[in-house]
């Protein structure tokens, strides 16, 4: 199976390759999509689609691919079946609010949303727009009703649902034409998909007529549910003179009195069709079948009809689920010219008649009657033009536009609807929380995930973790902002983890230790030692509590020289940053020296043998951490006066900047689903907050050798990707916990606040507010601190 970024370009802002077919089949599947509508039991059309929809997707792709939320109208609820995981109440806007919270935590792909104004609450069922704003996650909205002269309220909506939907489906194309004519929605997010007809044989209507008790007859038929803009009243006009050239026929209206009707009239309408047939001497001839009428029962109806007819009294109808359940049951059909009944009764499909004109319905059936030949010809062409509509192919023409769906807004992400919150004004920053560093503190050192804000116990610590908060609470310690004995405690316990991570029989640090104190590994990974050896260094060259520099101290001396060996290059650069804080308290440690000077030139021997015109970086891939790569080189390079060094630590790293910016300037740090290797394709999503940070660092610390003001400007670009200045315009510092997301998906963030997350925002905080310090104190200092 090919991933979805095999899709992708390679240009700065991620336009989607031309996608064929054959390549969205290709695509991964969604694994969890939720369907918005109504559904059955509930009596309307939108429920009966729906569910038909559900069913067939199901049967295709497996039921526990997909759930349903249906719409509850007033007073009403329903037995729903297993599939229906939550209710919307109609005129509850605060159910609406909800549901979208339940889409949101329940981790879901898609959200498909069966749109008709009458269906959800508020003027022009606008209450649907406050559960879309909040979504996550790539939305495709099939549309019922597309109206060519919509009043304020109706255009409002619509024009919005078509802003937040990442597609648009329509079962016809005269709908699509209106919603780019009228509502000037891009052809490129359109796809017309015919309403789902059953997968029925084409049969003889004899076979089905004793179920009804008119064998011998010729049967006309119309079904749905009644409504006085239905028209019926047309075809009990014109049946005198139908019975006149045909005496033998009986004419079937099927279905029950829309819900809504009922409320509002009771059953007027239908005991205004019974008159009508009365006073037209037709009533023995007239068959009511006063009930909804279920997916079975349906076959039988339709297919005991010779005739279909469904005389609409107005052209504005963009979908009929009756007409095209007619069609592919290979019926003739006449029906008056709405907008639907044109498109599919093209061709000879059908006989379309005037609006309101009874005459004209009666010389068609009569017509249709009186040729065998015609009429059967007329189904043939109605039957195979149905084929292409059958609900299993339905189901895959959904199923390839929820996959183009995931791929484009991969490729092109959506900023949330709104951003709610205060610090993301060029300049400012937040003010220093701790708290979640805290809750995700335990007596043996920093938990290493977390379930929302929750910490995750069952996936124990990691070294990695506890070292990036061993530098974070040293920084702490020093800056304006620390509590004094809280974070001199929090060191101590971090330092005592690394104390227990190491396995002094091999000179290694273990990484990942379980909850009940259990260590997974012997050795851990390269990287974790650097990350080690990078806090260890902190420690002696910024602490002043003098029993963690002893403590650290011994730690850093039976560690540093297995880094030596090493063969990863963040390793080599985490390793460097530890010994230039080593160094930067005790500079004449000759020792220190040569090993930071040793692994410093392995970075730049590297950056040497792999860099071209066009890709100017250590390795032929960009992958994680990547500007500590460039800040080892950079920071050896101004303590040891070695200006190759800086001039390829700044190289490095304003080409690495450049790579990481839309056309716009926001902040986009390459991806971890795919990273980016050279002359393939540039992974967008998922992007980590430990790139932000390891930017910020980097930038800051070119900023100091250079005093460019360019490399402020990207540090306050990459810090403001914290605060919501991203791909999708939500921030992922949290200002009520302190703590941070853990990263961007193509469709929403990730909310859970893991160790990696918080730490990462946490450091950089601390290193924008000692900059902000360090700025101030400049005279007529200016910086441009917005894109």
């Amino acid at each position: 199976m090919l991933s979805y970024m095999n899709f992708l370009t390679n240009g700065d802002c991620g336009e989607p390759a031309a996608l064929t077919t054959d390549k969205i089949a290709q695509l991964p599947l969604p694994t969890r999509m939720a369907f918005l509508g109504n559904y059955l039991p509930r009596q309307c059309g939108i429920a009966t689609f729906t569910t038909d929809l559900c069913t067939a997707i199901a049967k295709e792709y497996g039921a526990q691919r997909l759930f349903a939320i249906p719409v509850n109208d007033p007073d009403f609820s329903y037995q729903y079946p297993e599939e229906v995981r939550l209710e919307l109440d109609q005129e509850d806007l605060s159910s609406y609010e909800r549901a979208a919270d339940f889409l949101n935590f329940n981790g879901n792909d898609l959200v498909c949303l069966q749109h008709e104004y009458g269906i959800y609450g508020g003027i022009a069922g606008s209450y649907v727009l406050t559960l879309l704003r909040k979504l996550k996650m790539p939305l495709v909205t099939t549309l019922h009703t597309v109206l060519r002269e919509p009043d304020p309220y109706q255009r409002s909506v619509l024009d919005e649902i078509a802003l937040l939907s990442d597609r648009l489906i329509v079962m016809s194309e005269h709908a699509a034409t209106l919603l780019r004519e009228v509502y000037s929605v891009s052809s490129d997010k359109i796809d017309v998909i015919p309403h789902g007809v059953p997968d029925l044989p084409f049969t003889d209507p004899n076979f089905f007529k004793d179920r009804f008790g008119t064998e011998g007859k010729f049967v006309l038929l119309t079904f749905g549910l009644l409504s006085p803009n239905k028209g019926i009243e047309n075809v009990i006009r014109a049946l005198p003179a139908i019975l006149a050239a045909h005496p033998n026929l009986v004419y079937i209206i099927s279905g029950a009195t829309h819900p809504h009707i009922k409320r509002r009239e009771g059953e007027r309408y239908r005991e205004e069709l019974q008159a009508l047939a009365v006073e037209c001497g037709v009533a023995e001839q007239v068959i009511f079948n006063n009930r909804f009428v279920s997916a079975e029962e349906l076959v039988e109806h339709v297919g005991a009809a010779d005739v279909y007819i469904t005389p609409y009294r107005q052209e504005a109808q963009v979908v009929s689920g009756t007409l095209a359940i007619a069609l592919g049951a290979g019926k003739a059909i006449i029906s008056t010219p709405y907008w639907h009944a044109k498109e599919l009764l093209a061709e000879g499909r059908g006989i379309l008649v005037p609006f309101d004109d009874p005459a004209s319905i009666a010389e068609a059936a009569n017509k249709l009657l009186d040729n065998d030949a015609d009429r059967h010809a007329m189904r043939k062409r109605a039957y195979l033009y149905s084929r292409g509509t059958t609900w299993p192919k339905t189901a895959h023409a959904y199923m390839s536009s929820f996959q183009r769906a995931r791929v484009e807004r991969m490729s092109r992400p959506k900023g949330a609807f709104m951003v709610a919150s205060a610090t993301r004004s060029a300049g400012i920053l937040p003010e220093m929380n701790t708290a979640h560093l805290l809750s995700m503190t335990d007596d043996t050192g920093m938990l290493q995930h977390a379930i929302h804000t929750l910490p995750n116990c069952m996936e124990g610590y990691t070294t990695d973790d506890n070292a990036r908060a061993l530098i974070t609470a040293i920084y702490l310690n020093g800056s304006p902002y620390s509590d004094g004995p809280q974070h001199v405690s929090l060191s101590k316990r971090y330092l005592g983890f690394l104390w227990l991570a190491f396995n002094d029989k091999v000179g290694r640090f273990r990484n990942f230790l379980s909850y009940d104190r259990r260590w997974l590994e012997e050795i851990g990974s390269e990287d974790s030692h650097g990350r080690a050896l990078w806090s260890l260094g902190t420690v002696l060259g910024h602490s002043k509590d003098q029993g963690l520099r002893g403590a650290a101290g011994r730690l850093f001396e039976a560690a540093a020289p297995t880094s030596l060996t090493f063969t990863s290059p963040r390793a080599w650069a985490f390793s460097v940053l530890g010994m230039q804080a080593y160094l930067d308290w005790f500079p004449g440690d000759r020792a220190v020296q040569g090993a930071r000077n040793l692994l410093a030139n392995k970075l730049l021997d590297i950056y040497e043998r792999s860099h071209s015109a066009t890709w100017q970086w250590f390795e032929k891939s960009l992958s994680y951490s990547n500007a500590r790569l460039s800040q080892a080189l950079l920071i050896t390079g101004a303590r040891s006066e070695n200006k190759r060094m800086i001039e390829v630590g700044i190289e490095s790293l304003r080409w690495l900047v450049g790579e990481q910016h839309r056309e716009d300037g926001i902040f986009v740090p390459i991806g971890s689903r795919g990273f980016y290797t050279e002359g393939g394709e540039k992974a967008r999503f998922d992007q980590q907050p430990v790139e932000a940070c390891a930017t910020i660092s980097a930038c800051l610390l070119a900023y100091r050798i250079t005093e460019e003001t360019y490399w402020l400007e990207e540090t306050w670009c990459a810090f403001r990707w914290f605060l919501g200045e991203n791909d999708l315009q939500v921030p992922l510092y949290d200002e009520s916990t302190g703590g941070c997301r853990d990263g961007l998906h193509p469709d929403r963030v990730n909310e859970n606040q893991g160790a990696e997350s918080t730490l990462s925002f946490l450091m950089s905080l601390l290193e924008m507010q000692q900059i902000e310090v360090d700025t101030a104190a400049i005279p007529n200092h200016e910086m441009s601190l917005s894109n």
